[in-house]
């Protein structure tokens, strides 16, 4: 039997003065098969989903997966790790990492006097 390697999904990061964010493509993947954690300084995602044993396309590229998909991110110290959740939307699973108080950007104006 051919066993299919799991393949990195796409990903866009944003940042904000107090968060990041994370978006990964997980179209089709329920919330129930994909896990999330957090080791040290490095964030784990991956997702399974089963795939009906007679679907065997013979495919000449896969650029997306099909059954299963693996990311590493590796954090820096300005995240607070036990504030970090997530949720799926429209096939898209978003995951904040809040920033360290510390690591805030601080804005305040100034009067002039």
């Amino acid at each position: 039997m051919h066993r299919r390697p799991k393949y990195n999904i796409p990903a866009n990061v944003a940042e904000t003065d107090t968060y990041y964010e994370i978006h990964l493509y997980a179209l089709g993947y329920d919330k129930a098969n994909i896990s999330i954690t957090v080791v040290d300084d490095v964030l784990y995602v991956s997702g399974t989903r089963e795939i009906p044993e007679d679907y065997r396309p013979n495919f000449i590229r896969q650029e997306f997966p099909i059954k299963s998909f693996e990311k590493v991110f590796h954090l820096n110290e300005e995240i607070e790790t036990e504030g970090i959740v997530a949720k799926q939307e429209e096939g898209v699973l978003i995951i904040t990492l809040p920033k360290k108080p510390e690591a805030q950007r601080v804005e305040r104006n100034v009067d002039i006097v």
